[in-house]
């Protein structure tokens, strides 16, 4: 048993014989440090990931001990399979299944960290499988409705110079918004039309930028450039993206932004800058642009999840398939 304790010690840094003694909240807490240090997932997941496993966690205190022992947490060998499928089942018909595959997710990856580190013999989660996922059709904009959406910002003020930055930029590259409101001055070429975004995993990508997006954001930069020599800060460093008092713009802040013009320009759909997003990729395949592209474009893992945009884009392959295939008329 001491070699085994000493094995894992050296090869993942962590203390065996203590682990096995700790409390299963503690060790969700060291599987949610690991998350951020080592995985490198964003602020979003880990803390939706935190949420998921606390709601985990008061399930079993209240199917283990009730009211009277609230405190008492379960033991790792308490939990399995049948368990953890019973939880999974209570959530049925109150959740959406997009949120239940997440909860899912974070058990297993919690019982997994759990496996590779010698915790726990038997993996009671591995077995458990996600809901099989609705399929649906992603917001997007039309193009006149997006050219249309990007004539709302005043560009007679700061801020709406900015708010067209903004626009632009989600619609020219495709960013998530936390990718977006990321940005520093250093990581946009305006001059080679190219920016340096950092996505899921803290992975690096780099975006060409459309022509009216560059035009866009010089000219934001140049109303502000007093604004943020007063700040201080060292050049290249600043956010790309202030708000009304200098510092980094929310993604919040831009969820807003994006909506507000929506309204204002009576268009067909509540939108928000994930729609841009789906904008992006979906005028570019109707363009022509193939898949492989769009998926490095947007920063996708894997190529399935970009397909979900080419179903939108049906009419415009019928109309190439009806006018270029010999047996199609």
């Amino acid at each position: 048993m001491a070699l085994i304790c000493d094995y894992f010690k050296e090869l993942n840094g962590y203390n065996f014989s203590k682990a096995i003694m700790m409390r299963l909240s503690e060790l969700m807490d060291s599987y949610i440090e690991a998350l951020k240090t080592q995985k490198g997932y964003s602020e979003h997941t880990v803390r939706s990931y935190r949420s998921d496993l606390g709601q985990f966690l008061r399930f079993l205190k209240d199917r283990e001990g009730g009211e009277k022992n609230a405190e008492e947490e379960p033991t790792l060998a308490s939990i399995d399979f049948l368990l953890i499928r019973e939880y999974f089942g209570k959530l049925f018909g109150s959740a959406k299944r997009t949120t239940i595959a997440r909860k899912v997710s974070a058990v297993k990856s919690f019982f997994a960290f759990l496996e590779k580190r010698g915790l726990i013999r038997d993996n009671a989660a591995a077995d458990m499988t996600a809901p099989r996922q609705e399929k649906y059709i992603p917001n997007y904009l039309p193009v006149d409705e997006m050219f249309r959406l990007l004539e709302r910002p005043d560009q007679g003020r700061p801020l709406g110079l900015r708010d067209l930055a903004i626009l632009e930029l989600l619609y020219s590259c495709g960013l998530r918004v936390s990718e977006l409101v990321g940005l520093d001055i250093k990581n946009i070429d305006l001059d080679q039309r190219l920016v340096k975004v950092l996505g899921k995993g803290k992975k690096e990508r780099i975006v060409p930028v459309g022509k009216e997006a560059v035009k866009a954001v010089r000219h934001y930069l140049e109303e502000t450039a007093s604004l943020r020599k007063k700040a201080g800060r060292a050049q290249g460093a600043d956010p790309l993206f202030l708000n009304a008092r200098g510092g980094r713009l929310s993604t919040r802040s831009v969820a807003n932004i994006v909506k507000k013009y929506g309204k204002e320009g009576k268009l067909m759909l509540d939108i928000s800058p994930h729609a841009l997003r789906h904008t992006f990729a979906t005028h570019l395949l109707d363009g022509g642009a193939d898949l492989r592209s769009v998926q490095e474009l947007l920063g996708h893992a894997s190529l399935s999840t970009t397909q979900k945009y080419t179903h939108v884009s049906l009419d415009k392959l019928m109309e190439v398939y009806d006018k270029a295939h010999p047996r199609s008329k």
